[in-house]
């Protein structure tokens, strides 16, 4: 398991840019996506792009209430059907299930939400994943 990033939503980029660069990180990745309208905007501190800061803009978002603005911890995983089996059988909900072969979400005790994503290439659909339904949020 390698830890990927933190998601923050942000109401206002541009702001938000602002005070991580005074912070001292940098902008190392963008992604614009006109059809979910939304931006991600990774960040990292210079020299360690390894342990990222994902801004997440919605583009049509009124704002943001009761800390809903943190988004998920995520980590790349050698086996998210092996991994999300385990967390299964020790009582763990499946929030988001693997349908897609490459990712997954969990929330922990505290309602934390946690992203996991297939290291390299995407597995090829498999049950009982591609059947199972969303439950609750993530």
């Amino acid at each position: 398991m390698k830890y990927l990033h933190t998601m923050v939503r942000v109401s206002d980029i541009a702001e938000s840019l602002r005070f991580y660069e005074l912070l001292g990180l940098r902008e190392v990745r963008r992604v614009e996506n006109e059809a979910g309208r939304f931006t991600l905007v990774f960040l990292a501190a210079p020299g360690d792009e390894s342990a990222q800061v994902e801004l997440t803009h919605n583009w049509d978002e009124a704002g943001y209430t009761g800390g809903r603005n943190f988004g998920h911890l995520a980590y790349a995983v050698d086996d998210i059907y092996a991994i999300c089996q385990r967390l299964m059988d020790g009582g763990v909900t499946i929030n988001r299930p693997p349908r897609d072969g490459w990712m997954a979400f969990v929330r922990s005790p505290d309602g934390i939400s946690v992203e996991l994503l297939q290291r390299g290439e995407r597995k090829a659909p498999a049950e009982p994943w591609v059947s199972m339904p969303n439950i609750g949020t993530w």
